[in-house]
């Protein structure tokens, strides 16, 4: 099927208050509304909305969000060329060094609101003509709803109070919208509104792969109300879950579940191979491409530093995962997780795969010493491989690269990248999510075998973690929860389960900090990792989780002086 071109397709002013920088001369080539206002241009526009979805950098990361969930989450090591190699992330690691005026944030608060506005021109547009004229409105519409929840959804689970702005508001109203006009629920309800519109309004399947689905939105929505289920009070404390809304979770995953268009790919590996995407896991993907006509293609800039030093790659060594993070995939003699004994014993420092059993994923993760480096086992995965082994470890992450004989690979010197899609919502998390609902309802029973089924297609997963010789790669020991014979499924080990499920499966894929927040756990979580990985690295002394302040980001400062002080700072900062 034909993949629709995230290229932006016109020259576009976009004014929006979240610039951060001004014009004093008419730039050439502008393009006004009314000229727009033809279907043509009309998608047209449509396009360069999606275009945003991945128009990162990998230094303002959002399409993989490494810097943001997966370092602050725990999962990894900032990695690269030292502490003062992007400092910026270095700051989100340790968390005491972060600070208001970081420019990173800014410069992701600035790409993400650039989304919006792109959304809001859209919209605009889109509604000034008739179903006659242009008989894809309606779900023209929902698209471009659903993309621009997507952007404030990022928003929202890094700032937490921003300033929500839509197609209604005029241009020279911008200065006025406060980023308290709405309380956190408020916010979370504008969310969930545009997802619910898309959900109404897109077809269950589209011609052009890439194009939102009923299902991404269904899914999407789900995850929305499954954030807003977890009230916070004003110092960013879970205080209580909302049921209804964790019933309204259950029924949009029931509705995509139902649909029998998605399903578990045979292969874990599947998910983050070129040649599988789209597949059936896949229910909401950015799609990136190469030789498309633009200097240096739609590549997946954001992590254009990811990729190991030797000679067939080159750079630049971040994102590398944390021993923390190896040892949770760690398996007990009934090949089950050790939820609260896995960092008990660090296997990092012996290297020992052999001796000790793991879930099947670790090696889908994490990049070992001694190990085939992205499954090609003529290229086995050295400790020199890392830039700084002395300071942030011998791993690198797996997911978001690929072979260097990949035909996506792309290098733009000196950093490299691929256009490999990127899955945002698997299959995977909406089971995972209908058993967090579950599991919060007091069904505990429900969910237990959707996080089986997703530990199962794990467990299958090892066709490709073999050795040259054809030897497994790892000792792996793997099997399902079942009550009365290896474990007790009550409410608070189903709960346990699930939250080190979501872990495992999604490791390194950018959002691990974010489910700490929403669970309420982010301080004893961080500083409990903190005080054990600090004795194994030196990097992270100092490093410490401030309560009711950390589980966001600060408002940038440049974004607060734009505003004239309009914009208010967050909680503790």
């Amino acid at each position: 099927m034909k993949k629709i071109k995230y290229i932006t397709a016109l020259v576009l002013l976009l004014a929006f208050t979240a610039c951060k920088k001004s014009l004093d001369k008419l730039p050439q080539g502008v393009v006004f509304n009314e000229t727009l206002e033809t279907p043509a241009n009309v998608d047209a526009m449509v396009i360069a909305a999606y275009s945003a979805l991945g128009n990162d950098h990998w230094s303002v990361p959002y399409t993989t969000m490494w810097a943001y969930g997966s370092v602050r989450g725990g999962d990894a090591y900032k990695g690269g060329g030292g502490t003062g190699d992007q400092s910026d992330v270095n700051a989100y690691e340790l968390f005491s060094l972060n600070r208001v005026d970081i420019g990173e944030s800014d410069g992701t608060w600035y790409r993400l609101y650039i989304g919006v506005a792109r959304c809001n021109t859209a919209l605009t547009l889109i509604n000034g003509m008739s179903t006659a004229e242009y008989p894809q409105k309606q779900q023209r519409l929902a698209e471009v709803r659903f993309l621009r929840a997507h952007f404030y959804f990022l928003l929202k689970i890094l700032f937490n109070r921003i300033p929500y702005i839509d197609e209604s508001i005029p241009k020279t109203k911008y200065d006025t919208i406060s980023n308290r006009s709405y309380s956190s629920d408020g916010l979370w309800a504008k969310i969930a509104s545009d997802f619910k519109f898309a959900a109404d309004n897109l077809p269950i399947t589209q011609t052009q792969v890439g194009r939102i689905t009923k299902g991404a939105a269904q899914s999407y929505l789900a995850k929305t109300l499954l954030y807003q289920a977890y009230k916070q009070d004003d110092q960013n404390n879970v205080t209580t879950i909302d049921q209804a809304k964790l019933q309204q979770v259950n029924t949009y995953c029931d509705s995509v579940i139902n649909s029998g268009k998605y399903g578990l790919s045979a292969d874990f590996a599947n998910n983050f191979l070129s040649q599988y995407e789209n597949g059936p896991e896949s229910v909401f993907a950015i799609q990136f491409s190469k030789s498309d006509g633009s200097p240096e293609g739609r590549i997946d800039a954001g992590v254009g530093v990811n990729y190991p030093m030797n000679v067939e790659y080159g750079c630049c060594g971040f994102h590398q995962p944390s021993s923390n993070l190896i040892n949770a995939f760690k398996t007990d003699t009934k090949g089950l997780p050790m939820i609260t004994t896995f960092n008990d014993h660090d296997i990092v420092p012996s290297a020992d795969y052999k001796n000790n059993s793991f879930d099947v994923r670790l090696d889908h993760t994490a990049a070992i010493p001694g190990h085939p480096y992205k499954y090609q086992t003529n290229l086995v995965f050295a400790a020199a491989w890392c830039r700084d082994p002395a300071t942030y470890n011998q791993f690198m992450s797996l997911k978001e690269v690929v072979a260097y004989t990949d035909p996506t690979f792309m290098k733009y010197p000196p950093f490299m990248s691929s256009s490999k899609d990127w899955p945002v919502i698997r299959y995977a998390e909406v089971l995972l999510m209908k058993a967090e609902a579950l599991i919060e309802l007091g069904r505990e029973s429900e969910a237990l075998p959707l996080i089986n089924m997703v530990r199962t297609r794990a467990k299958n997963s090892t066709g490709l973690l073999k050795q040259a010789d054809g030897s497994a790669t790892s000792n792996y020991l793997m099997d399902t929860y079942k009550p009365g014979v290896n474990c007790t499924w009550n409410n608070d080990f189903a709960r346990q389960a699930l939250r080190f499920e979501r872990r495992l499966e999604f490791a390194m894929e950018g959002y691990h900090f974010f489910d700490l927040v929403r669970w309420g756990i982010a301080d004893s979580f961080i500083n409990g990792y903190f005080a054990v990985e600090k004795t194994r690295t030196p990097h992270l002394s100092g490093a410490a989780f401030k309560k009711n302040r950390d589980e966001y980001l600060p408002i940038p400062q440049n974004q607060i002086n734009y505003s004239k002080g309009l914009y208010k700072q967050n909680t503790g900062w």
